[in-house]
């Protein structure tokens, strides 16, 4: 059994609090602004993204497994590693009679149509031509120079994170009937929190607003609800870098430098009647306690809880971007 001394001032990070009455809550939609969010948005689809999308977790493409299709903007893609974990992505349609190759085989690397055998290995081949791609380590992302219409880059925008291997990382990826500006929209309104999810969030309260395009965070302390009496307050701050992205990172409390990455990937084009937006969120959790390395080594059974926790969350912001696209589709939405 441990000393307590040996504890070393060891504090924890949960605290207790009375059981919450939810409809005694301070009212947050006087300064929900809807102006406020609208222009932060604004700004955010202003920023250029250099034509990238996120497909989807990293772990998802492996070397010596099957391909992974999806499609992006209306367009189907086909990703796949190499032998030595190399990522490949192209069109999604075999360019012999149009078999779809997220259904055919890497063998040795190299795709391999099951239609009629016909083998790609990433390099352009009799009009398939393969699409940019990265791995950041969490994510893959393709970069669609027709769907973005933006001036391409190099590498996408991806968000500062913890330290690679110090942290544990879980994607968890949904559909939403809306674009993803609703999802952003979501994202950049901080006050529904304790509101609309008071299983998981309470003690609310956004203590700054973005003050333009070079101070364009909101701040908000908030308790993580980890029983109906125990929560771990922290401070955290809401960013966009990118027109499809919101950041939010624990700036200060229990788990600091850890990332919450919204990435919302249009999945059907933009003459499209119904639109469909997949929600790709990427939770990147750190802390400098010295127990934490116990969970990077139990990481493989943790992921499947924080992307149920995810999953939790976005049953119900999802109903609230589509419900956001359903008004504004139809003349509706207020403002």
């Amino acid at each position: 059994m441990t000393d307590r001394a040996d504890r070393g001032g060891w504090t924890s990070p949960l605290r207790r609090r009375r059981r919450p009455d939810w409809a005694t809550q301070t009212p947050t939609w006087r300064e929900a602004r809807p102006s406020l969010i609208a222009d932060a948005l604004k700004r955010a689809s202003a920023r250029p993204s250099g034509n990238w999308f996120v497909v989807g977790a990293s772990r998802d493409v492996r070397a010596g497994g099957r391909p992974y299709g999806r499609t992006v903007g209306g367009v189907e893609i086909v990703l796949w590693r190499s032998d030595t974990g190399a990522l490949h992505a192209g069109p999604g349609a075999c360019p012999h009679l149009g078999a779809p190759l997220r259904d055919s085989r890497v063998v040795c690397g190299t795709l391999v149509c099951h239609w009629h055998g016909l083998a790609l290995d990433g390099a352009p081949f009799a009009g398939w031509d393969p699409y940019p791609v990265h791995d950041d380590g969490v994510l893959v992302w393709v970069r669609l120079d027709a769907v973005g219409a933006e001036e391409p880059t190099e590498r996408p925008m991806v968000p500062e994170r913890p330290a690679a291997g110090s942290g544990v990382d879980a994607v968890f990826t949904a559909v939403g009937r809306c674009e993803p500006q609703d999802i952003v929209a979501n994202r950049l309104d901080p006050w529904h929190g304790s509101w609309f999810h008071p299983y998981s969030f309470v003690d609310l309260t956004v203590v700054r607003t973005p003050q333009g395009d070079t101070d364009d965070a909101f701040v908000v302390d908030v308790s993580f609800r980890v029983t109906s009496r125990l929560v771990v307050p922290v401070r955290a701050e809401f960013t966009a870098p990118e027109p499809r992205t919101v950041v939010m990172r624990v700036t200060e409390g229990e788990g600091s430098t850890s990332v919450v990455e919204t990435h919302a990937t249009p999945l059907t084009g933009p003459a499209d009647e119904q639109p469909r937006t997949a929600v790709v969120e990427a939770v990147v959790a750190a802390s400098d306690r010295r127990g934490f390395a116990w969970a990077r080594a139990a990481a493989a059974a943790l992921r499947p809880l924080m992307r149920q926790t995810a999953g939790r969350l976005w049953r119900d912001d999802l109903a609230y971007a589509e419900r956001r696209w359903e008004l504004r589709s139809t003349g509706r939405f207020p403002g």
